[in-house]
């Protein structure tokens, strides 16, 4: 087994498991599989986790942090600028990221202990969303819910079927819609 660089180990468990859960499914996520894709030892693992279920939080948290900040999803801009072709290119860029989180959700409805961790993911992007839309001059969270809906159905077409120029149309069209309602609303 390699070692990793300190301070570099868990970070690569969480990448581990990550490409581990994009590929095979939360099902193959085992100790050995993150131990082997990390090239450290199955303790290392335990040691850094403790458990399978803190395992799969932490990555749920990671991802969730990893994905806004690839895609430059929080900013200060107004505007949508963000919602904007370039992020879908961050997106698929690293579409296992993506991957790891819709197999999540899948296995989420199969293992309903998995589902605090899953909600606690969905609100953090739904928070984001409801902040871009205020600073756009929207206070309305059931909009800020539709929108980041529409958002994930995007990113989620875009992880499976790859067609990056249809991506980049449909978050254009929502980008549209949404500049339209901020105009709407400021007159």
């Amino acid at each position: 087994m390699g070692s990793l660089a300190y301070g570099t180990g868990r970070q690569a468990l969480l990448d581990a498991t990550i490409s581990i859960v994009a590929t095979g499914g939360l099902r193959s996520l085992t100790y050995r599989a993150v131990a082997a894709e990390a090239g450290v030892t199955q303790g290392l693992v335990r040691h850094h986790f403790g458990d399978w279920e803190t395992l799969v939080h932490e990555a749920a948290v990671y991802s969730v942090r990893k994905s806004l900040d690839t895609a430059g999803f929080e900013t200060d801009e107004p505007g949508y600028r963000r919602l904007s072709p370039e992020m879908i290119d961050l997106v698929a860029g690293d579409r296992d990221l993506q991957a790891f989180q819709f197999e999540l959700a899948l296995e989420a409805r199969r293992r309903p202990e998995l589902l605090p961790v899953l909600t606690s993911v969905y609100e953090v992007y739904r928070e984001a969303m409801r902040r871009e839309l205020a600073r756009n001059g929207i206070d309305d969270p059931d909009l800020a819910w539709a929108a980041f809906a529409a958002l994930d159905g995007i990113v989620f077409q875009l992880t499976v079927f790859g067609d990056h120029e249809a991506a980049s149309r449909a978050l254009g069209s929502l980008r549209a819609l949404l500049i339209s309602r901020s105009e709407a609303g400021a007159r």
